[in-house]
């Protein structure tokens, strides 16, 4: 059974647009490449090029700070290697910010807590560990799932987690 199907990059552009992001923080990704692609063509949302997790996620704060409404876009081994940032800073924090994470190598027929890969397998649990609500976009049907997040991130004052189940393309 096919569980996640890639979503394409510019209905992916159209609802980050639409919820009002200004920036997109990011680091590069293979997994979310279309995406950045076209991110980084357009004027809206500002494309902004991080070297690291820990660094995107600094930066996010300091832009919502300044009154903006960042996205941040990593992929889920940034997830692990920026556990510190996104406890310290984003939520004990309270800034509300929505993570964009790249699930690099799922197997779309995999649910992902049944992947053998542990990056993949252990990122859902890391985040609940954390207290931080995540949703799993597995086809372009789930676009509505950033706007849901966006409003989630408000209320609690804290990270939301969008997980991207395969590739974009």
């Amino acid at each position: 059974m096919i569980y996640a199907e890639s979503i394409p990059a510019e209905p992916f552009l159209n609802a980050i647009q639409s919820v009002g992001f200004t920036d997109v923080v990011a680091v590069p990704d293979t997994h979310q490449r279309s995406l950045i692609d076209i991110l980084s063509k357009h004027e809206t949302p500002r494309f902004i090029q991080a070297a690291t997790e820990d660094e995107a996620i600094a930066i996010a704060a300091g832009l919502i700070v300044g009154g903006r409404i960042p996205l941040v876009q990593i992929q889920h081994a940034g997830l692990y290697a920026s556990v510190n940032h996104l406890r310290g800073i984003a939520e004990d924090g309270r800034f509300p910010m929505v993570l964009l994470i790249g699930l690099l190598s799922r197997d779309a027929e995999l649910l992902p807590h049944e992947h053998g890969g542990s990056m993949v397998r252990l990122a859902q649990p890391l985040l609940d560990t954390f207290d931080i609500p995540h949703y799993l976009m597995e086809k372009e049907d789930d676009l509505n799932f950033i706007e849901l997040a966006y409003q989630s991130a408000l209320e609690r004052e804290g990270p939301v987690a969008l997980l991207v189940g395969v590739a974009t393309s």
